[in-house]
């Protein structure tokens, strides 16, 4: 005979009403082998002529730390499958942040769908001021000083594209001089 936890039922490890539930978006966790970073899993249920197939979504935050980051989105029945596949799509994604020191070169707003994060140069021992999904995104950049509001939707999913949509806008001092061809 089964017990109630085997079944599905009982309060341990719980779904229920009362939060603790293991549905939704709140699950951030790292895996310490790849430097991953889970932002989301999402739980999709098909209704067949058997009863509910369930299919499940990840979206997964990588960084080497040293300025390159990507992010990735993946789809499969089991959930180790979904966050391996989003790890897959976020390694072939990675773009190179410019840093200056610990933190960004200037302010930048980025900008997805319904929601904005604004990033802001911080000084040395000021830390990662943001939200769990964007502390992910600039954690894996390897930015330890750095403050971020974000505004409109907070969406995790839209949320870490405003963050790369933003850090795709930063630029080196230098950089700029060089293009211009003038000395700022």
């Amino acid at each position: 005979m089964a017990t109630a936890t085997q079944q599905g039922g009982g309060h341990q490890g719980g779904g229920g009403h009362h939060g603790g539930g293991q549905r939704g978006g709140g699950q951030q966790q790292q895996r310490q082998d790849s430097g991953e970073k889970v932002i989301q899993i999402r739980r999709c249920a098909c209704v067949v002529k058997g009863g509910r197939r369930f299919s499940f979504t990840a979206m997964v935050v990588v960084g080497d730390g040293n300025g390159r980051v990507g992010w990735g989105y993946g789809k499969a029945i089991a959930v180790p499958s979904a966050v391996e596949k989003a790890t897959k799509v976020a390694n072939r994604s990675m773009v190179r942040i410019p840093l200056v020191d610990t933190t960004i070169p200037h302010q930048v707003t980025g900008r997805f769908r319904a929601s904005r994060v604004l990033l802001l140069p911080a000084r040395p021992g000021t830390g990662i001021i943001a939200g769990e999904a964007v502390r992910a995104v600039v954690e894996s950049a390897g930015i330890t000083d750095i403050l971020t509001k974000s505004f409109g939707s907070n969406n995790p999913m839209n949320l870490v594209k405003a963050a790369f949509a933003g850090l795709a806008q930063l630029r080196l001092k230098e950089d700029v001089q060089r293009l211009r061809g003038v000395e700022l």
